[in-house]
């Protein structure tokens, strides 16, 4: 593998926050964004052996870029152990918080969840599960700030009923306009609605967040070409947020062009958290390399391996 020191020579390391500090064009995590270095200079930099493995591709949220893709949820855990090890096998370095229902420093005499996942090591990133109510998503929000010292990077998540806890889209745009306003930094949890992904993205956001099926349902991707039309139209990253059931399902999410995937369900119920979190970390690699790589037109018919021309007899 190629060193660290060689392969983001041209970034800087920020100390904490779980990221690394890029230069200010570095705006958008496409593939045309021109952070990485040709492919001729990544071939050249690499012994043979291991040319394939083709170097930096950082996510790039706010400004900020990150080595993994794979975003983790910190809820439904056995106990605060257990979140660390699975966290740390996942390799995520951005890790969701609850603000309403998790405890990080607002009660005192209760187990605190930034002792076991420091902000000096990851971006934490409150969210505002459980809110129905643009003003209630707004006040959790600016809890969250309170409590993390000026911290802007949120996630918005404003549902419209505790059944299928899809969003509720007009709340969201309405908190969404606001928090931007207030200069937050919003990674929002949406539909899978195009136009409305498009939406959130012109009004600020700076990470657009759809479901690929209920939260907590592990049904898997259920919305392919959704999902392709809100990437093919991104300007900011695309994380797919709810629905991945194992590694296939997020496996799949990248090879749809995505830039990330956030789960919580799918790792912290599995009947072993901390292989799952590892199984999940592949997967996401796997599927942004495959992306990357570009898959075989799919066609009716076979098509032999071995060329035809020049088959003796």
């Amino acid at each position: 593998m190629v060193a660290c020191g060689d392969t983001f020579k041209h970034v800087n390391v920020e100390p904490g926050n779980g990221g690394l500090k890029m230069p200010d064009i570095a705006q958008s995590n496409k593939m045309d964004s021109g952070l990485r270095r040709n492919d001729d200079d990544l071939m050249n930099a690499l012994p043979q052996s291991a040319a394939p493995l083709v170097g930096p591709d950082p996510l790039i949220i706010a400004g900020r870029a990150y080595t993994s893709r794979l975003l983790t949820g910190t809820g439904k855990y056995k106990h605060l152990e257990e979140t660390r090890r699975a966290t740390e096998a996942a390799g995520a370095q951005i890790v969701t918080v609850a603000i309403r229902r998790s405890n990080i420093g607002q009660h005192k005499d209760e187990p605190n969840l930034l002792e076991v996942l420091p902000p000096d090591r990851y971006t934490i990133l409150p969210n505002t599960a459980g809110c129905y109510t643009a003003e209630d998503a707004l006040r959790t929000c600016r809890l969250a700030r309170e409590l993390l010292d000026g911290h802007a990077l949120v996630k918005l998540e404003v549902l419209g009923d505790q059944k299928t806890l899809f969003p509720d889209v007009i709340q969201t745009l309405k908190a969404a306009e606001i928090l931007v306003a207030e200069n937050f930094q919003v990674m929002v949890y949406t539909s899978d609605d195009p136009i409305l992904a498009k939406r959130l993205e012109e009004i600020g956001c700076v990470a657009v967040m759809p479901l690929a099926a209920p939260i907590g349902s592990g049904l898997g991707i259920q919305n392919k070409y959704n999902l392709m039309e809100i990437v093919e139209n991104a300007r900011v990253p695309i994380i797919v947020d709810a629905g991945v059931g194992t590694a296939s399902d997020a496996a799949i999410a990248m090879e749809l062009g995505c830039d990330g995937v956030l789960m919580n369900t799918a790792i912290a119920l599995a009947r072993d958290p901390v292989r799952m979190a590892h199984a999940m970390k592949l997967a996401v690699e796997a599927g942004r390399a495959a992306f990357q790589a570009g898959r075989i037109p799919r066609k009716r018919y076979a098509s032999a391996s071995s060329p035809v021309d020049g088959v003796i007899g």
